[in-house]
């Protein structure tokens, strides 16, 4: 298995050289050169394994030679033994049509850590071999940076940078990045957005000042390893509800795109998803492309699901590639053209490629508080502001009844207390395993909004690559 930018020009890779690199040189992001294929057959024999096992057996087809089947499945073993539940994933039913897949189950409560335990250990396996010093720069909106920073802490060869826009995570988001005081951990807040944060990151993978001497790499899903590692829980899902005898339609909160995406490449490779519906937030970049053509940057509106405050939408481009025709030269001009205006029209086959699949849903703030409230009131669940609106647009979607739906539930209630109590009148707790988080010492630096004094910071603190 080998990888292609989806702007046609960086160097194919393996699946160790993608894991490492992140971003393409190109500016693109890597994807398989072909997507794997289960058969029917192939996808039924997969049911009711434990999710360590599935997961080694869904990722195989991507991993290649890099990893032998008896490694992976050590990897996987020891990635989700530090969850919280023995599914890893489970199920909730809600009514008779819609359920809840809860992946809030590892240390940091939140969905990535489904794929970032894992990538922590496949850093530490990859950079074993090479001797290299891996310099990680990321951007977070609320959850990947805990889970990112959990599962690096302390490992030898890494360090990691991570921004957050300064006062635009929730205070369990902050502090459970600012509590760990690993010396490879460094929190950066900056003043500014999610997407200015995104943006100051993928321009240091092009920056020769920083690549020349550290060898940048990324846990945002950019990084493809992260993303593959999220395509399990969809058949892990799916086939508790009859997969592959039986189609399923899944609604995800959606920011960057890389979490529905998953859902996309699970598609690709045979599992029969009926629908994947994008859920937005007022942010609603992804509902007016999906619905209207336009990939139009907007001004970000702060919310009360702040992981989805989000108007660049980075993994849009991988789905933007494999539905218009895999043309790097074409993609790589039209994302230039929107790096330049902010503003994109879809073309025709990008259209038409993406309604075979996908629809969308835009939730207003009183869409998000009455599916909290409709969640406790009638199925005694509490749930996120990210997952309401997930199941707002499970909801309203009218998909067949015959057709499970099935919400992705982000992130655990408690990290957004105030939120679900203000719907509820319930204030969720933290569970035990971090319930001493208020406690904890906070370490942060304050930088502002400048691509040139955030790199000067990471360089005077990064180890070079050998």
């Amino acid at each position: 298995m080998d990888y292609i930018s989806t702007r046609g020009s960086a160097p194919a890779l393996d699946f160790a050289g993608v894991t490492l690199a992140g971003l393409a040189s190109d500016g693109g992001l890597y994807l398989p050169r072909a997507w794997p294929r289960l058969s029917p057959d192939e996808i039924a024999a997969l049911a009711g394994l434990p999710y360590a096992e599935l997961a080694a057996r869904i990722m195989q087809p991507f991993v290649g030679e890099s990893l032998s089947p008896a490694r992976l499945r050590e990897l996987t073993v020891a990635a989700y033994g530090r969850f919280a539940h023995t599914a890893v994933t489970p199920l909730r039913q809600l009514d008779a049509q819609h359920w809840l897949l809860e992946l809030f189950h590892g240390p940091t409560l939140a969905f990535k850590d489904v794929a970032l335990q894992l990538l922590g250990l496949l850093f530490e396996e990859f950079l074993g071999r090479s001797e290299e010093h891996l310099t990680i720069v990321g951007a977070t909106s609320g959850d990947t940076g805990s889970a990112a920073i959990d599962a690096v802490a302390g490992r030898a060869r890494v360090d990691i940078f991570m921004l957050h826009p300064k006062g635009r995570v929730s205070d369990v988001q902050r502090r459970q990045m600012t509590t760990v005081l690993a010396p490879n951990v460094h929190n950066i807040a900056i003043a500014g957005t999610f997407d200015d944060a995104q943006a100051m990151v993928k321009r240091m993978f092009g920056d020769p000042a920083l690549t020349s001497r550290f060898a940048i790499g990324a846990v945002n899903s950019i990084n493809w390893a992260r993303l593959m590692a999220q395509v399990v829980y969809y058949f892990a899902a799916a086939l508790q509800l009859g997969a592959p005898h039986r189609p399923i339609a899944f609604s995800v909160p959606t920011g960057n795109f890389g979490d529905v995406f998953a859902g996309y490449v699970a598609a690709r490779m045979g599992l029969p998803v009926e629908r994947l519906i994008v859920a937005t937030n007022v942010n609603d970049i992804l509902h007016r492309a999906l619905s209207t053509g336009d990939y139009s940057q907007g001004q970000v509106t702060p919310t009360a699901a702040p992981s989805m405050d989000i108007q660049v939408s980075s993994n849009f481009e991988r789905l933007l590639f494999d539905v218009g025709g895999r043309d790097g030269k074409a993609l790589a001009a039209q994302m230039a053209g929107f790096e330049a205006s902010r503003a994109m029209l879809l073309t025709n086959a990008q259209r038409e490629g993406a309604a075979a699949l996908f629809a969308s849903a835009r939730a207003e703030p009183g869409d998000m508080t009455r599916a909290i409230g409709w969640a406790w009131q009638q199925c005694g669940e509490l749930i996120d502001p990210h997952s309401a609106i997930g199941l707002h647009a499970a909801r309203a979607a009218g998909i067949d009844r015959a057709v499970p739906v099935v919400t992705l539930a982000t992130a655990h209630p408690a990290k957004f207390p105030e939120a679900v109590e203000r719907a509820t009148g319930q204030r969720p707790a933290l569970p035990l395993r971090v319930g001493d988080l208020f406690e904890r010492e906070e370490r942060c630096t304050d930088l502002p909004c400048d691509y040139a004094a955030i790199a000067d910071y990471i360089a005077a603190r990064a180890s070079p690559r050998h």
